[in-house]
């Protein structure tokens, strides 16, 4: 690595926020406290569990009837594109659209002020309420005045502030931060409304009966309605073509916000630009549906200055460290957000812990890419790492901004500016050298016996005795609810023989035969070698030449996912060297991968790592690879069975037919876009019976070190997955991505239950002649 790259790899982008962010939240407790509570929450975690699922049901069916019945165009995928574009095109048109608004909306009589710090927004707020005489104020929902926290900065200058939204105005009784962009109290049960409403009303109210408590929400704010001074709305958009701004509520409160007082202010960061009325139809039809799964929301507003002579229309614009992410080439992408919190509504860490952890001010993953805009890099550095980089986020969000890929960006500016835990920095040096690696690894495969007794695990029950010792308590710990796997006698490079020979495969090929280049990563190689060894036996019973390039190591994986780029980076080349001089010496035709991590690793990650720290010609290497490069079960239904190379497989008698379950790897189902693959393998081509688990494409939890720096979160997850793979009353457990094998098997070990945990190449092979 040369010296500047070693800098880039460093000092990567280390700018963290705008100018003016606010670096602290007023009374925001600490994260690791924030994270304590939400996981002892459980009636959070009951509400979450219930919504999430009939929220992806709803959601799915409303997108695939609208296309049925109006067509292609109103697809989610179509709808999307289209709003991606007029976002996009916001962005880029930014200063031109803000003075047409501006221009617009003062020829309808607003007032229009650009602030640029949450200070700026919230002293405009209140010199306003000065120079009216306003001592009350009532709120519609908006994330922005959470965002500057005007409650707490009018309420020290002697004006009341009050909340409006039903949850909203919970959670300010409560003294407590919405935990959801979209729902604020979705953390609460009917139970805890009931008693926070009857202490603030000083009268016993009901507990069960909710409509008890929306009438009695109702008669509390009535009053205020009718003697406040101003009115205090958000925006889901401004459309510049014509000043107009759109409101979307499911509740009346924010109709009465906007048109009883004489005063209206409108909080709106430059984010909610739209360029026309046919872009705000195009979110209208998406937003509803990604953020609660309704068809559309119960009321839209539009509102073109003043309604009436004498009203008063302010449109606040805030900056508050967007013009610094709009700067920004990779971070401009998240100003697309229109805060449906459909990110939230799919995150798996998300339902374990609530929006107060996974979090800041916006929650869910768009809250940990922007927060270090809005707050500060040190407010988004704890929540960031309860991501999995599961990747679900990604496919739900209705402007498709690339979330995953951005938290990690996140993350490796948490690394350069606080520096990776010591551990980590060990074991990611370590990786880098493959030498190294290679020695410790087989040192290590040979003084484990304490802690395996000769088992394929390391387990509890075999370190408890050694807990005490420096070290190992932390390991022990680990172990209780997830068994670790053993380090390989033998691993995988020293059971390939000849296949290592990559000159001599190019000589002794027929002109016919398809040669493959089989990448393992260092799991398969060090942990699992079985597994490898079922790729290989497949590969050649179909009749192909398969070619092991000894110099292959691990891809980098595990530390780009931690935010280490200096050494993923060192990894990264390592990896592109290999696999081109195994594709020059040996003439494969393709390379291979039964790690979809790894796949998505060398043809995603490589591309945006080497593109952000800006090596074209590493760039070109990475994409020229790519184009060689297949995950296992693709080859096998795509080239194998497509091409009748894969023999005649061994069919399990009528009677004794194996049930099995399928968890979709977060990598492969995410990321790839395997959906139907495995189970056409598993069903038509080995004739065994399927029975699908619910929640198959949700994370296990392995989340490669957020299951070793949040284990609880971890567990959790692993617990509510092997619950659903024993519901289905399958024996046969299968996957195709050995991280989420090791954290399956690992739970199946420690608590002895009777599944058996395969890859799917294990599954295949089992059936060869």
């Amino acid at each position: 690595m040369s010296h500047q790259e070693h800098r880039q790899a460093q000092t990567f982008d280390p700018q963290t926020s705008g100018a003016g962010a606010v670096p602290v939240v007023h009374d925001m407790p600490p994260f690791a406290e924030r994270l304590q509570r939400g996981l002892e929450d459980e009636n959070m975690h009951r509400a979450l569990e219930r919504f999430t699922p009939s929220w992806r049901q709803s959601r799915q069916a409303l997108f695939e009837v609208a296309a049925e019945e109006y067509g292609s165009d109103y697809s989610f995928a179509h709808l999307r594109q289209r709003l991606r574009a007029a976002k996009d095109e916001a962005i880029a048109r930014q200063e031109e659209l803000v003075a047409l608004f501006k221009e617009r909306a003062t020829a309808a009589g607003a007032v229009v002020y650009e602030a640029r710090t949450a200070e700026d927004a919230s002293r405009y707020v209140y010199e306003l309420c000065q120079r009216k005489g306003i001592r009350l104020v009532v709120k519609s929902k908006t994330m922005v005045s959470e965002e500057i926290e005007l409650n707490h900065y009018l309420e020290e200058r002697g004006i009341k502030a009050v909340e409006t939204d039903l949850g909203e105005w919970v959670a300010q009784l409560a003294h407590e931060r919405p935990s959801h962009m979209v729902m604020p109290i979705i953390h609460k049960t009917r139970q805890q409304v009931g008693e926070v409403l009857s202490r603030a009303t000083g009268r016993e109210i009901s507990r069960e009966n909710v409509a008890e408590q929306v009438a009695v929400i109702r008669r509390e704010h009535r009053q205020a309605f009718l003697t406040a001074g101003m009115g205090i709305s958000g925006a889901n958009a401004l459309i510049a073509e014509s000043g107009t701004v759109m409101l979307n509520t499911n509740e009346g409160n924010g109709r009465m916000v906007t048109s009883l007082p004489p005063v209206h202010v409108v909080l709106a960061g430059y984010d909610k630009l739209l360029p026309t009325f046919a872009d705000a139809i195009t979110q209208i039809r998406l937003l509803a549906r990604s953020a609660t799964g309704q068809p559309m929301t119960s009321y839209t507003t539009f509102i073109t200055g003043p309604d009436r002579p004498g009203k008063e229309v302010h449109i606040v614009l805030l900056d508050n460290g967007r013009s610094v992410m709009r700067a920004d080439p990779r971070f401009k992408e998240a100003l697309r957000c229109i805060r449906c919190a459909a990110c939230a509504n799919i995150c798996p860490p998300y339902q374990q812990v609530g929006g107060h952890a996974f979090g800041y001010i916006y929650s869910g993953a768009i809250g940990l890419v922007v927060t270090p805009f809005h707050h500060g890099l040190e407010a988004a550095a704890g929540p960031q790492s309860l991501c999995v980089s599961c990747n679900a986020c990604e496919t739900v969000c209705p402007v498709e901004i690339p979330l995953p890929s951005l938290i990690l960006d996140v993350r490796s500016r948490v690394v350069a500016s606080e520096g990776l835990p010591w551990l980590k920095r060990l074991i990611f040096g370590v990786l880098a050298r493959p030498r190294l690696f290679d020695l410790l690894t087989r040192l290590a495969a040979l003084g484990q016996w304490p802690a395996t007794l000769g088992t394929p695990y390391v387990r509890y029950r075999h370190l408890r005795p050694f807990s005490s010792l420096p070290g190992l308590s932390a390991l022990a710990r680990l172990t209780r609810w997830r068994s670790l796997p053993a380090f390989a006698l033998r691993p995988l490079r020293d059971r390939v023989g000849q296949r290592a020979d990559l000159a001599a495969a190019r000589h002794q090929r027929r002109p016919d035969q398809i040669t493959v280049c089989y990448f393992a990563g260092c799991m398969t190689d060090r942990l699992y070698p079985e597994m490898g060894q079922a790729v290989i036996r497949i590969l050649e019973s179909s009749g192909l030449r398969v070619v092991f390039p000894r110099a292959q190591h691990c891809c980098g994986l595990p530390a780009l996912n931690s935010g280490d780029r200096l050494h993923g980076l060192a990894m990264a080349k390592q990896t592109v060297r290999a696999l081109e001089r195994a594709l020059d010496e040996s003439g494969a035709d393709y390379i291979v991968c039964a790690s979809t991590s790894c796949v998505v690793t060398l043809i995603q990650d490589y591309q945006r790592l080497f593109e952000d720290l800006q090596l074209q010609s590493w760039l070109n290497r990475t994409r020229a690879l790519a184009g060689r490069i297949m995950d296992f079960t693709s080859f096998l239904l795509r080239v194998l069975v497509a091409q009748e190379r894969l023999p005649r497989l061994h069919r399990p008698a009528p009677d004794a037919v194996p049930v099995v379950t399928y968890h979709d790897s977060c990598q492969s189902c995410n990321c790839l876009g395997l959906r139907t693959e495995a189970r056409q393998i598993i069903r038509d081509v080995l004739g065994l019976e399927l029975r699908e688990m619910r929640d198959s494409d949700v994370c296990c939890g392995f989340g490669g070190s957020t299951s070793i720096e949040h284990p609880e979160v971890a567990e959790r997850l692993l617990a509510r997955k092997l619950s659903h793979a024993e519901e289905t009353g399958a024996r046969l457990l299968v996957s195709d991505n050995p991280g989420c094998l090791m954290h399956l098997r690992g739970g199946v070990d420690a608590h002895g239950k009777s599944l058996r945990v395969l890859h799917l190449a294990q599954l295949v092979a089992e059936y060869l002649p």
